[in-house]
């Protein structure tokens, strides 16, 4: 905490105390974690860093909370893969997958609810909760066991049913809700304001959305400490592509690296992309769309952050795409046939959406690129079952021969 001076408006610029605010009482903006960075530069170096824990908690003098209060669970430094096939097969020399798909619960997730959880037992919270697309209630429901919290998890009724029994096992109160995810956030930022429960998305979300920079700094590290020339991000709410972005940049803010030229690219899938159409509009205004895409993680229709992911499209010469529903799939398929990475739906979009940013000249051979997997392919299994056709053979070397010639294989 020595670092933090207050939580601040996104929108009017206004200080509040560090509480569990999320909400401008003035301009009803977002709030954020506001540092003091002169303090963080004397007290964080190159080698300081290299010399802590390889996990997220290595930066956590850029986090609201101490790495010595953390319910820490393992969650980070997740690998930076050099994809050398996939990267060839797409005309990219210098192409880096950050698998993120690896944490103690299989997503990104790990990252924002870890820091959020330890927040909440600073604040005496008991009960953990959340609304969620999937991920995110696998997090809380393991980060709430592990601080021995009561933990509560609502989700829209229509979810896969390997995040269902993801979270499940962790012992939480499972709540499916009738129809989306907008329809679930609205009810339960109606309980957040009548029940004293931690909600990691929207009462703490100033907290929880902090641990989503760390993946800007791991990649940073990773690369010799270094920004990206372009990083291209799955986007549901927008929050992810802004905190990455507001990692790098606070790498910059505290002379860890020089000026980062990183431009942050966005990625949705067809049937969800209102901020994509915003994009393309050049409008500042994300209109709402009721979702209909097969990538569940990423079907918010009014995504909070989209104003933001706008401007920081803007700021560094990003790019929004869409993935078409029956491209996500197809990139599913062509990471983990490239490069032994499973990934779930957002991960389908993002390689989907890399390859269209290739396609249309946004990328180019010899820039350092890197793709964000942001969930492990096993939470949606579904969506690839139908490739699943074994050959089928007796034991012996006729019938097997038979069956290869008659598969063709």
């Amino acid at each position: 905490m020595s670092h933090v001076k207050s939580l601040r408006c996104r929108g009017c610029g206004s200080d509040y105390p560090v509480e569990p605010l999320n909400v401008c009482e003035f301009c009803f903006g977002p709030l954020e974690v506001s540092y003091d960075y002169d303090s963080i530069a004397r007290s964080v170096t190159r080698e300081s860093i290299e010399k802590g824990p390889a996990t997220m908690w290595r930066y956590d003098d850029f986090l609201p909370v101490d790495r010595k209060d953390a319910v820490d669970m393992g969650t980070g430094f997740t690998p930076l893969v050099r994809a050398k096939n996939l990267g060839r097969m797409l005309g990219l020399d210098r192409l880096y997958i950050k698998n993120d798909a690896v944490n103690p619960t299989y997503s990104f997730k790990d990252r924002p609810v870890s820091v959020t959880t330890t927040k909440a037992l600073e604040f005496e919270f008991e009960v953990l909760a959340c609304v969620s697309t999937g991920n995110l209630m696998g997090s809380v429901a393991a980060h709430g066991a592990r601080a021995g919290m009561k933990t509560i998890v609502f989700f829209p009724a229509s979810l896969e049913k390997g995040k269902i029994v993801g979270a499940a096992v962790y012992g939480p109160t499972l709540v499916a809700l009738e129809g989306t995810y907008d329809d679930a956030n609205r009810f339960c930022s109606e309980l957040a304001d009548n029940n004293r429960w931690a909600f990691v998305n929207i009462n703490m979300r100033p907290y929880y959305a902090e641990g989503s920079k760390t993946l800007g700094y791991e990649v940073v590290e990773q690369l010799g400490w270094k920004a990206p020339d372009h990083c291209v991000v799955p986007a549901a709410s927008g929050e992810l592509h802004t905190k990455i972005w507001k990692g790098i940049q606070e790498m910059t803010d505290v002379g860890l690296i020089d000026r980062a030229n990183t431009k942050m690219h966005l990625a949705q899938p067809e049937g969800s992309s209102p901020i994509v159409e915003a994009f393309r509009m050049g409008s500042k205004q994300v209109r709402p769309v009721k979702p209909d895409t097969i990538a569940k993680s990423l079907a918010i229709g009014n995504p909070a952050a989209g104003p933001f992911a706008l401007e920081t499209l803007a700021a560094t010469g990003g790019t929004a795409v869409a993935a078409l529903e029956e491209e996500i799939e197809e990139g599913i398929r062509l990471l983990a046939e490239t490069e032994g990475i499973f990934t779930e739906t957002a991960g389908g979009v993002v390689i989907s959406g890399l390859r269209r940013l290739v396609n249309e000249g946004k990328i180019g051979r010899d820039e350092v690129t890197v793709a964000y997997v942001t969930g492990n392919g096993f939470k949606t299994i579904e969506v690839v079952e139908g490739n699943v056709r074994p050959v089928h053979s007796a034991p012996n070397l006729d019938s097997f021969e038979a069956a290869m010639e008659a598969h063709g294989a």
